[in-house]
């Protein structure tokens, strides 16, 4: 029996051992770097007592991935998809050794403040410009590794696995920089860096699709990419609304100052904060797989972002520890329906020799978003409070919302599945 002939089963990615190494693989990357970046978050607040110093470190990796992700996503559709994984990751996994060796004693004695923090966020970007590579070549790969008829179903458990880490990492790194404290965090991390590797190399090369067309120079090629999700209505205003949600609307970057100024809670608090909306996310994505959301799919998309906004209001306004994670746990779980069927749009729309591309110009647009957001986060809450800034971002994300509705109601009857 073949894999098409199994359409309900929810499980049938997950039945393909490479598809497996990939999303494991996507697990521990996202996990351990979002351990590095919440402790690192915590320590340069601890250290700086600014807000905008969580912010830079959003920026600092956001700028070199911009710059390079088109570029990116121009080798991922000609060269070697899992070389690429493989070589991008030996650069992150150097940057993390650097960090750290930053916080050794030695360093610390020898090096100004103001030094330590320029050669953090010099790594930083070092990781960014590394993640403008991997990110388009791992988007690009994913489609290879499963028959199209399970598309998307392997976007569920791609996302699901990717949330998994998002709960791991943020939720485990308050604990281990309370239990083992910096140093010992950043270990874990290059460890499971390592292991990281490891997974890709049990992954076959894909040979590279060849196009139809020629493939010119590097700005032709970079053109195409940027005209093919331009003028695709439906790719267009999924990365919009995912952009604007996430860079107005997302709270991540703040979340130590809520944690240690607004509710009081310390580092332990900070990993709960941290992981509720993953965890949110996690619960939807696992219903999501038995319960696809592609029916409607625009419809869906378009509440899902609207939920993301509420709730990010709703969060804004409490003093209550408790009230705080369940608003956090169910933005999570709005955006985790947008971004699975932002993910099945990917797959289903771009031609296999532009998938890179496509996936780099979403990668400026939304996986950047997160880093811009963050500095935007910073600059908003240090001009005009933590609170009034979130509470504008949740505005913002709805008004998004409502504009993005009036301009796209013939898409309400695309299906995807």
């Amino acid at each position: 029996m073949t894999y098409t002939e199994l359409p309900h089963d929810p499980y049938a990615a997950l039945r393909i051992p490479e598809f497996r190494y990939f999303v494991a693989n996507s697990f521990l990357i996202t996990a351990g770097l979002l351990i590095q970046e919440v402790i690192l978050g915590y320590e340069l607040y601890r250290i700086t007592r600014d807000p905008l110093a969580l912010g830079l470190v959003g920026l600092a990796e956001a700028l070199p991935f911009i710059a390079i992700a088109l570029f990116g996503g121009h080798l991922a559709d000609r060269r070697n998809k899992k070389r690429i994984l493989q070589n991008s990751l030996i650069v992150i996994l150097l940057g993390s050794v650097i960090l750290y060796l930053v916080f050794q004693p030695t360093v610390v004695v020898r090096f100004s403040q103001a030094a330590r923090l320029a050669i953090i966020y010099g790594v930083l970007m070092l990781i960014g410009a590394a993640k403008g590579f991997y990110s388009p070549a791992s988007s690009s790969l994913k489609p290879f590794l499963v028959p199209r008829a399970l598309y998307p179903n392997s976007s569920t458990w791609s996302s699901s696995f990717w949330q998994a880490g998002a709960i791991v990492g943020p939720g485990v790194a308050g604990f281990l920089y309370y239990w083992l404290g910096l140093d010992n965090s950043l270990l874990v991390v290059i460890g499971m860096l390592g292991v990281c590797y490891l997974l890709l190399s049990m992954i076959r090369s894909r040979p590279v699709p060849v196009s139809d067309t020629p493939q010119g120079n590097l700005l032709s090629s970079l053109k195409e990419g940027f005209r093919f999700v331009f003028d695709n209505k439906i790719i267009f205003y999924s990365i919009s609304l995912d952009l604007f949600s996430v860079l107005f609307g997302g709270v991540i970057a703040i979340l130590p100052v809520f944690a240690e100024d607004i509710l009081q809670v310390g580092a332990k608090g900070l990993g709960f904060l941290r992981a509720s909306p993953s965890v949110g996310a996690i619960v939807t994505m696992l219903l999501m797989a038995r319960y696809p959301p592609t029916q409607n799919a625009w419809r869906n998309m378009l509440l899902a972002v609207a939920g993301f906004g509420v709730f990010t209001l709703v969060f804004a306004a409490s003093t209550n520890f408790y009230l705080s994670l369940l608003a956090l746990a169910l933005t999570g779980a709005f955006d985790s329906v947008s971004v699975v069927i932002r993910q099945t749009i990917l797959q289903v729309f771009p031609p296999d020799h532009m998938r890179g591309r496509v996936a780099a110009v979403n990668g400026m647009f939304v996986s950047s978003s997160n880093e811009i957001g963050a500095f935007e986060s910073g600059v908003a809450a240090r001009l005009f409070g933590t609170v009034p800034s979130v509470m504008l971002g949740g505005v913002v994300t709805l008004l998004v919302v409502a504009y993005v509705y009036g301009r796209t109601k013939d898409l309400f009857s695309v299906k995807l599945s």
